[in-house]
């Protein structure tokens, strides 16, 4: 996302109850993209739903502190034939959503397969080739492990490039409706 040439930083959350990923990314649109920080939040399923939960609010936070981004991308929870984690990551993303807007910041949400869109040039990619792509657009020298951590950074480097066309039709719309 191009804001007048400067760097944009990006923080991208794949949300999930036992692991969430969690990635920093910076650049300009039609530049080289830069890893940041890339990790994943880990809970247990032994743990209470409700303390998980404040455990991946408090590293959300902790990032958001940290990095201090321009913006936010978060998965888009969809359902998919394993609906029993559906709750879980539903439930994360919400945090997710909630610790960026609490800070004022940009949110935007993009489905898996805008995300497989955006970095690999088909909406039917799987893991294996999102890891590589990532890698490649971050010149990485191995994809980042587990994929949850392969996904965030894909997530924020789709921010980066889609959120400054976005901005700008948003920018256009806004102009136009003004008097």
């Amino acid at each position: 996302m191009e804001r007048g040439g400067v760097t944009v930083r990006v923080l991208g959350i794949d949300p999930g109850l036992t692991r969430c990923g969690i990635g920093v990314v910076e650049g300009i649109v039609g530049r080289p993209l830069t890893l940041v920080d890339v990790n994943v939040l880990r809970t247990s399923a032994s743990v209470p739903i409700a303390q998980r939960l404040v455990t991946i609010e408090r590293g959300i936070d902790a990032w958001l502190d940290e990095y201090s981004p321009d913006a936010v991308a978060v998965e888009r929870v969809f359902a998919r034939s394993d609906s029993s984690t559906i709750m879980g990551t539903a439930q994360a993303s919400g945090i997710a959503l909630v610790a960026a807007a609490r800070r004022g910041l940009p949110v935007a949400t993009y489905t898996p397969s805008e995300v497989k869109a955006a970095v690999s040039g088909s909406g039917r990619a799987d893991k294996a080739q999102v890891g590589a792509m990532v890698t490649r657009i971050l010149r990485l020298d191995a994809p980042p492990k587990p994929a949850d951590a392969a996904d965030a950074l894909a997530l924020a480097v789709t921010h980066v490039w889609r959120g400054g066309a976005r901005a700008r039709i948003d920018a256009a719309v806004a102009a136009g409706r003004t008097p």
